[in-house]
């Protein structure tokens, strides 16, 4: 290898930092080129890709019908603006309601924009229900929902909060999982309860069974709307379409992202019939949301994601990879391993300390994965991820644990 390829990966993180604003603690990578389960540096090395642009490749890198879906968009139209209907995303919408069981959506471009969806909708239908006292949400300790002023507020986790105070009013966190403290949290200007069913930036914490189906209880007891954050849960990562439907309850309204477009950034808020007319022509919209080129991808995807073999499989590679990954923390010295925690292909190793050399230690010996919390590795990795892929990821694990 000359010096000059040598260098590269080099050459493009040192541009990097000439110019973009240093927000991110980014991997030493540069990502050229990905196909299936694999990416490529700007050296040429080879990563199993595990962690899939934060469980968004759910098809894998390059997918070829998602890249012809989106080729022929861009040979016949890119853009037309929400103020005109548009094909892709009308088909997109008649897909995605049925696959979601709620029958309107909100088309937008991330997670953090259909988050913010979530909160002006539960506000928006308290006000014209005529109790504008309620305009207060109930979200949970070390959750995540984004990075505008609301949804960082809406996160229970200080560290986003720090140096945007004053934070905007209205949010209230209880500890995950504890009912009791989330009844003793209700009051008179409650307005919704939005959860996680699966904490991912918070550690990859499963909800206790049965803590959504309580929570539907609860709301149902004192006219609450439920949101249900299925930004990285959604669209068939835990082995059903969402996480909520483990638990037989529907939402009043969820959030979907990351996954949906498989790369092309869309988001997507969708609620009950009832609530629909309170985000009436003015109260809410976006440019691009819903672009055209993003919605023919997305249709491939939820397309793909409604063949019943698809989501079998991601619930049978899910139990094998926890399985083995429990079976390796057994294995290692007491304590290596505090806790294997995920459902489906969304799994986090809790090493006991801080991740961030374990997941450079990976990534030299060609996984790539990152960090949900401070001391737990995440997994995410695509569906189409083999069984011998998901045993050569544990394999790196296990050498490099061991080696600690």
């Amino acid at each position: 290898m000359s010096q000059a390829e040598a260098t590269a990966n080099d050459s493009l993180i040192q541009k990097a930092k000439r110019h973009l604003l240093q927000n991110y603690k980014q991997q030493p990578l540069a990502l050229v080129r990905g196909q299936g389960t694999r990416v490529w540096d700007a050296d040429g090395r080879a990563y199993l890709d595990c962690i899939g642009g934060i469980a968004v490749c759910a098809l894998g890198h390059c997918h070829p019908e998602v890249t012809a879906a989106a080729k022929a968009q861009l040979d016949t139209l890119w853009h037309v603006s929400n103020a005109f209907y548009s094909q892709p995303q009308i088909d997109l919408a008649a897909m995605l309601t049925e696959f979601a069981g709620l029958p309107r959506v909100f088309f937008c471009n991330s997670g953090a924009e259909a988050n913010e969806a979530l909160l002006k909708l539960a506000r928006k239908v308290m006000k014209d229900r005529g109790t504008p006292e309620r305009f207060e949400v109930i979200s949970f300790e070390k959750s995540f929902h984004g990075r505008t002023l609301a949804t960082v507020t809406a996160t229970g986790q200080a560290k986003y909060h720090a140096g945007f105070e004053p934070l905007p009013a209205g949010f209230r966190h209880v500890p995950y999982g504890d009912l009791e403290a989330v009844r003793r949290a209700v009051g008179p200007s409650t307005a919704a309860i939005l959860v996680e069913p699966i904490q991912g930036e918070g550690g990859v914490r499963v909800a206790p069974q049965g803590f959504l189906a309580e929570l539907r209880a609860l709301c149902d007891a004192h006219g609450l709307l439920l949101l249900v954050d299925e930004i990285q849960t959604g669209m068939g990562r835990t082995g059903k379409p969402f996480a909520f439907m483990h638990e037989g309850i529907q939402p009043d309204a969820i959030s979907v992202a990351k996954a949906l477009g498989n790369g092309l950034p869309i988001g997507a808020m969708l609620c009950k019939e009832a609530l629909a007319p309170s985000l009436a022509p003015g109260t809410h919209g976006t440019t691009f949301g819903g672009n055209l080129v993003a919605a023919a991808a997305a249709q491939v995807v939820v397309r793909t994601l409604r063949e019943p073999s698809m989501l079998q499989s991601v619930a049978e590679k899910g139990e094998y990879f926890l399985a083995r990954a429990r079976a390796l923390q057994a294995r290692l010295p007491a304590g290596r391993i505090q806790a294997v925690r995920g459902r489906g292909l969304l799994m986090g190793v809790d090493v006991g300390q801080e991740s961030g050399p374990i997941i450079a230690r990976l990534r030299a010996e060609g996984l790539l994965v990152n960090a949900a919390g401070e001391t737990t590795v995440r997994f995410a990795p695509p569906f189409i991820i083999t069984h011998a892929e998901l045993d050569e990821a544990l394999g790196i694990l296990e050498r490099v644990l061991a080696a600690l």
